[in-house]
């Protein structure tokens, strides 16, 4: 049989739509595939701000690599990691295969991020350091006017117009690789909602079909028990379900990233908002349904710590702690910022009458924040919008800054779970985003970018997920495109 397509692309996100835009540009004819509706197209990408780590639209910012660098994996083993110090094509297969996130990969991501963003704008989008909900940061970033629904848009528009190039299926899932006796790539089995499925040939598929978070089954067999009290933290995220993920690790790719975690953050669980987070636990308490606190809700700036918070609280009972804050808040400039749910917060005029509507140990809870009071200090000066030494003294967990008591009505408080952005464990890449099999040697034919690739451990290097979807789908791309051109 022929092959109609030279690339196909499975899923439709960043990742997915720069993929198939780029590869068509380039004069390949792409089958696009979309599991959801023409409405919700985008995948999570379409839900996200989608802020990039950046301090001009020609470099990214200045802890870029050191950042990602920091969480590229866990204990690395300095015997086998010293080969990093050779070029890339001498590096033992071991090293080439190690699930950890490689200097060549870091170094392709800050080359090829001004790239990405200048063809963004190319095809209609804006660039700007726009507001976010961060009253305290510790680095810089951009993002795009109108946030990721701008992209999804401007691209998906643009892909549309392409039909001669681009073959844009909707609500159409990837099932399964299609792959020759030698291992190489043919193709894929999609199947359309309420259809037959059908097997599209293609010599290159790109997997960006997101990560496994919208999935229960693999987020319990991968994050555990306690995956049942958290979700996705945006209707995109249901959709990906961890057939990429699948399919690539079944061809023979090494698997990259930290498969037991994923980038969680904060947010009020009455509400189905897309990110509705609840950022201000800094100036506040956290407590659990036990009514005692379980973290240091201010160990640094927030942008930088949130995901362990949302961690910690999601191995508290049900995956639950409230956020409790006194009338002092107001002296806080444009608190509310850091508050994106559109849910009430419970209030009263007194902490009794607080803490009485909440689904808490009332009286360890009063006794909690008694305690957390006396070990305020006296002395210094609060400063909301930098870190400030204000730490407490006698109380376990200690609090490292803007530790104030909490005296003064009103009393407000939300509950706060850890949502899922989106998982971290993949499919290992190269620079030109290739799967690599245990050997470290590219899978012929297989591309994965996104969330499907794997590049994060432990705690994700904010601001850099669009951005990484937006490179490494362009790299898919274009090296898929002249592959077999």
């Amino acid at each position: 049989m022929g092959r109609p397509y030279d690339v196909i692309v499975a899923g439709a996100g960043v990742a997915g739509l720069s993929a198939a835009l780029t590869a068509a540009e380039a004069g390949a004819k792409v089958a696009l595939l979309e599991r959801a509706p023409i409405e919700e197209r985008g995948g999570n990408t379409r839900y996200t701000e989608s802020f990039w780590r950046m301090q001009s639209k020609k470099e990214v910012s200045e802890d870029f690599a050191d950042a990602l660098a920091g969480n590229a994996a866990g204990w690395l083993d300095p015997e086998i990691t010293k080969d990093w110090t050779r070029a890339p094509g001498d590096w033992p297969a071991i090293l080439r295969s190690n699930s950890s996130l490689d200097p060549e990969l870091i170094g392709a991501w800050a080359d090829g991020a001004p790239d990405a963003l200048a063809w963004l704008e190319s095809h209609g989008l804006s660039f700007d350091f726009l507001p976010n909900y961060f009253i305290t940061e510790s680095t810089t970033r951009m993002s795009p006017v109108g946030g990721g629904q701008a992209i999804v848009e401007a691209l998906a528009t643009k892909a549309e117009a392409m039909a001669d190039r681009i073959d844009y299926r909707f609500e159409t899932t990837a099932e399964a690789l299609l792959r020759r006796r030698d291992g190489g790539i043919e193709g894929l089995i999609v199947k359309p909602i309420g259809g037959e499925r059908e097997a599209l040939h293609a010599p290159n598929v790109v997997l960006a079909t997101g990560g496994f978070q919208g999935n229960a089954e693999m987020m319990t067999r991968y994050i555990g028990s306690a995956a049942q009290w958290t979700r996705p933290i945006a209707r995109g995220g249901y959709y990906n379900r961890g057939e990429g993920v699948a399919m690539g690790l079944s061809a023979g790719a090494a698997p990259g990233g930290d498969f037991g975690s994923f980038h969680a953050q904060p947010v009020d669980p009455r509400s189905g908002e897309a990110e509705p987070v609840v950022l201000i636990y800094t100036y506040g308490l956290l407590l659990n349904r036990e009514g005692r606190r379980f973290t240091d809700e201010a160990p640094a700036t927030v942008d930088a710590t949130y995901e362990a918070t949302a961690r910690d609280i999601l191995q508290q009972s049900q995956g639950l702690a409230w956020c409790i804050l006194d009338g002092a808040v107001e002296d806080i400039p444009n608190w509310r910022k850091a508050i994106r749910t559109d849910q009430p917060a419970f209030e009263a005029d007194t902490l009794d009458g607080l803490l009485a509507q909440l689904d808490i140990d009332a009286g360890q809870a009063a006794e909690t924040i008694a305690a957390f009071n006396q070990a305020c200090p006296i002395d210094g000066r609060f400063d909301p919008l930098r870190p400030d030494g204000l730490a407490t003294s006698g109380v376990s967990p200690r609090r490292s800054h803007w530790a104030r008591p909490l005296v003064q009505g009103p009393f407000r408080a939300w509950p706060i779970i850890a949502a899922t952005c989106f998982t971290f464990g993949g499919l290992k890449i190269d620079p030109s985003a290739r799967v690599l099999d245990h050997e470290g040697q590219p899978i012929p034919g297989l591309y994965a970018a996104g969330e499907t690739s794997g590049v994060y451990f432990r705690t994700y290097t904010g601001s850099t997920s669009v951005m990484r979807g937006a490179v490494f789908g362009r790299a898919a791309g274009a090296h898929a495109a002249h592959r077999n051109s």
